[in-house]
């Protein structure tokens, strides 16, 4: 069972619980991005598992609720082998395929960026309802947006959260930053497609919002279960507004990274343990 301290951060340890906080955000405005947690697995078992988990998921999901998933290739066996990532991808794209339904592709460490994106455009190919996530501190991405940006579907822009190799990456919050500018001007300008803002800067979203008012690509905006919530509501009221929601029972992991993430995080766990 999650704890009250943890459960800002994660909306429980079952499908059921995850489909419950959606139809909760949906009454407020905003959508939801479903994640089971769990990553970095060595032997095949557990990541056919998660796929199996991923699959009954989206068959659980009612019609009247607009919600999708997103994957974590180290979930789906990529540190198992190329090939079973892009089978196990290939098996939710499958039945998402068959209930109508988005699929969004997670980035993780740097070693695994060319297999991600290849089983990327492979499975998009073939059904165009899924997006991709990259990473703006990593110096390669100027790259990699135009690789894909003919493919259909969506690209989520993150500033990164991994620890690359200190000359693949831009160095210093203000580069990133830049960067992180950077892509979405070129997204906006010249991708076909859905932009997803994965920031919870308010500097960054009211950028987006003004290249969509220049440029009128299709976007939306998403952040964290737990993180801002109360903007996300807000904007959920002119914009398309998505809440990345994590869920299961690796959950422990996954909190602490929220709370020694943020100076705002750490005092909210405090105080929850303190009273």
């Amino acid at each position: 069972m999650i704890p009250p301290i943890a459960d800002r951060f994660v909306a429980g340890e079952s499908a059921a619980a995850v489909l419950d906080h959606a139809r909760r955000m949906e009454a407020s405005g905003v959508k939801s991005i479903c994640n089971l947690l769990g990553e970095h697995y060595q032997e095949r078992p557990p990541a056919d598992g998660d796929t199996a988990a991923y699959r009954q998921l989206l068959r659980d999901m009612p019609d009247t609720l607009d919600a999708c998933v997103s994957v974590k290739p180290s979930q789906l066996g990529i540190e198992v082998g190329d090939a079973v990532f892009e089978e196990n991808l290939g098996r939710v794209v499958e039945v998402a395929e068959q209930e109508g339904r988005f699929v969004w592709v997670d980035m993780e460490d740097y070693t695994t960026v060319d297999a991600t994106i290849d089983a990327f455009e492979a499975a998009a190919r073939d059904y165009p309802k899924m997006g991709l996530c990259l990473q703006s501190n990593m110096k390669r991405t100027d790259e990699d947006l135009e690789r894909v940006a003919d493919v259909a579907g969506k690209i989520r822009l993150v500033k990164g959260a991994y620890d690359p190799p200190k000359e693949l990456v831009h160095q210093g919050k203000e580069a990133v930053n830049e960067a992180y500018g950077r892509h979405m001007e070129y997204l906006f300008a010249e991708f076909d497609g859905t932009v997803g803002v994965g920031s919870h800067d308010p500097r960054m979203i009211d950028r987006a919002i003004a290249l969509h008012d220049e440029f009128g690509t299709d976007f939306e905006i998403q952040m964290l279960m737990g993180v801002r919530e109360d903007a996300q509501v807000d904007l959920a009221g002119e914009y398309e507004v998505y809440q990345y929601v994590p869920y299961g029972d690796k959950w422990a992991s996954y909190f602490y990274r929220r709370v020694l993430e943020r100076k705002e995080n750490a005092l909210f766990a405090l105080r929850a343990i303190l009273s």
